[in-house]
């Protein structure tokens, strides 16, 4: 059975919530010169680069049979499902609808795991404890109703099926032989799959770099692969292999709220009183997730 959080997997998950939320500036930043797919394919192969030179120096072997193809290959589907269905589904409906409906992720771990991970369920306080995060969620971004464009259901589709891909990932990966598999060889099934799929996707979807990206786009883009892909990623699937996937996942509300932080000092957008009630809701929440039994 895997074990609560201690202090030390809270503060790295806060550093690695922090960190998310400010990719998505960066991903914001650079799109004028590189578009969502190109730049998600992009970071996928140079992290996959990056992650094979780190596993050869240190002697980490990722060819060897040890069952975990299969598993692997699933896995690196469903990841790059994940940002197959957000890009596009963002052409069919809002940001805001958009960050309400992908933060439903949690939910789907914690019910998935109570039939694949025995021991990793919630007791009653707990889902109380995920249901004032996720109204956090709701109320920094507003809680979804009908749209005036009557096709904005498919976009919501699209990013419920994203929603979907990144929980069953989770549960995937602590369900099968790939939590016992070093954190470097799961990572990379996911990038070497995602590459060849989003590459596609993005060629598909007619995306193009008509010019040089900009130094700022670049060193962007370099920040998503090297920082956010490589190494934050690469903490994440260690953390899952020794700590609770569903305490975990509740901690993914936080990206948001540091993403619109980061809008907020590096983009100059605006923040609202409604923000910091959001905050207090999640961090409530959070701390009903994680108490002790």
């Amino acid at each position: 059975m895997s074990r609560p959080l201690d202090a030390f997997a809270i503060l790295l998950m806060v550093a690695l919530c922090l960190t998310w939320g400010f990719n998505q500036v960066a991903v914001k930043l650079a799109l004028p010169d590189i578009p969502p797919l190109t730049q998600a394919a992009i970071r996928s192969t140079g992290a996959a680069a990056i992650l094979y030179v780190w596993s050869l120096a240190r002697g980490i072997p990722l060819f060897q049979r040890d069952g975990t193809l299969w598993a692997g290959l699933a896995v690196g589907a469903l990841f790059a499902l994940e940002f197959l269905m957000i890009y596009p589904g963002l052409l069919w409906t809002t940001a805001s609808r958009a960050v309400v409906f992908i933060y439903t992720m949690p939910f789907f771990v914690v019910i998935g795991a109570r039939w694949l991970l025995p021991g990793d369920g919630f007791d009653r306080s707990q889902w109380f404890g995920m249901l004032l995060s996720f109204a956090g969620i709701a109320v920094a971004f507003g809680v979804p109703t009908p749209g005036a464009d009557p096709r904005q259901w498919i976009g919501d589709a699209m990013i419920l099926v994203a929603a979907l891909a990144w929980a069953g990932t989770t549960l995937a990966i602590k369900a099968s032989s790939l939590n016992k598999a070093s954190p470097e060889k799961t990572l990379l099934y996911q990038l070497v799959v995602s590459a060849v799929v989003l590459s596609v996707a993005a060629l598909a979807f007619g995306e193009r770099i008509l010019a040089m990206p900009s130094a700022r786009a670049i060193g962007w883009m370099t920040f998503q692969t090297v920082w956010v892909v490589a190494i934050t990623f690469l903490i994440w699937f260690a953390l899952m292999q020794r700590y609770s996937a569903s305490r975990l996942s509740a901690f993914s509300f936080l990206t948001p709220l540091f993403g619109v932080a980061a809008g907020y000092f590096m983009l100059d957008e605006p923040i609202t009183p409604a923000f910091i009630v959001a905050a207090v809701l999640v961090a409530a929440g959070l701390v009903l997730v994680n108490r002790p039994r």
